[in-house]
């Protein structure tokens, strides 16, 4: 009888050891999940990106970044939960599966996907569908910088630095060998280049790069950069091709100011409240409406208005400014006297 249970047991351990084994993997698991890095991700994804090219003549290289960077190389939510992997929002008339997200608004539809192949097609039917993307379709195939400066031009995302994004990461990862007919052999992965920022939500406005002189980060889903010593509003705007007014009005100051080093510059449209998860902010001695405004990203005058305050004044020290929501009647407390040219 022992020698019988024995013989069953061994087998058993045998199994239960195979089950336990984990393959090996450079990849970091959180929550029971295995995030994958670009390198994976254009491994197992390469293939829907030619088959695609193949079917509407989209670049696979532009397929392939576009993914990646608006997927978090398919670690995102909307990627992992619903095969989203280019965060296309429902629109109207679409009748696939839906799910909601905070985006530009709250509870925003976006597009749910039985299989990750239906996301890259759906992709590639939006563009070739678009008629304001039908210029696209007159360039070599292959000239994936025209490609990427074509979507910015048209307006696929609202960021300034897109068609700067997509053709660093295409060429970091060296996805031209797929617009070319190339495979995995022709993928030099010794040389393999994989970038340390990360997209924290498939929002194609929400990436940090770096230009030629400056890094470019996110806040409150607006872009923006640090002044350096030796800027000038004029050096800016040529580096980001920007016009000279866009700084001004983005940022709520006077054509005559001065740029201080180390100083927030937004480069897109401050909004009219702090991401979700900055309810309020204590004020601190030293800090103005203007500079807690730059702070989180919103327009000075909601800031005020969010907290009843008449525009010029100042906050008092300790003061819980409401950043999102608008401050009841019964909290207003008395407001210190305006403090002129402060922090300009």
């Amino acid at each position: 009888m022992t020698k019988k249970l024995i013989f069953l047991i061994i087998p058993l351990f045998v199994i239960s050891c195979k089950v336990q084994q984990v393959p090996k993997s450079s990849s970091k698991s959180t929550n029971n999940y295995i995030s994958i890095d670009r390198k994976d991700y254009i491994n197992n994804f390469n293939e829907l990106a030619i088959k695609e090219m193949k079917r509407s003549r989209i670049p696979a290289s532009i397929t392939l970044a576009q993914a990646m960077l608006e997927s978090d190389n398919g670690n995102s939510t909307l990627a992992r939960k619903s095969n989203n992997h280019f965060g296309i929002k429902c629109h109207n008339g679409w009748k696939g599966g839906k799910v909601y997200h905070d985006d530009d608004k709250r509870n925003e539809c976006f597009r749910k996907y039985n299989t990750v192949y239906e996301s890259y097609k759906d992709h590639s039917d939006f563009i070739v569908k678009g008629t304001r993307y039908s210029f696209l379709f007159d360039l070599n195939p292959t000239d994936y910088k025209s490609w990427a400066k074509g979507l910015q031009r048209a307006g696929y995302a609202t960021s300034k630095t897109y068609a700067t994004l997509l053709i660093r990461i295409i060429e970091d990862n060296q996805l031209y060998v797929f617009d070319q007919g190339g495979s995995l052999s022709n993928y030099k992965t010794e040389e393999f280049v994989q970038d340390s920022q990360k997209v924290v939500l498939a929002d194609v406005d929400n990436f940090k790069i770096y230009t030629e002189k400056h890094r470019v980060f996110s806040k409150n889903r607006i872009d923006y950069i640090i002044v350096k010593k030796g800027d000038s509003f004029k050096s800016i705007t040529e580096e980001l091709g920007m016009l000279p007014w866009e700084l001004f009005k983005y940022n709520e100051i006077e054509e005559n100011s001065k740029l201080t080093e180390g100083q927030i510059l937004y480069i897109q449209p401050k909004r009219n409240k702090a991401e979700h998860g900055f309810d309020f902010h204590e004020v601190k001695e030293g800090e103005s409406m203007y500079a807690i405004s730059q702070m989180y990203g919103i327009k000075i005058k909601k800031l005020y208005e969010k907290n009843l305050m008449d525009e010029g004044s100042e906050p008092a020290v300790g003061q819980k400014l409401w950043l999102r929501d608008y401050k009841e009647h019964s909290d207003v407390i008395e407001e210190t006297p305006v403090i002129e040219n402060f922090d300009k």
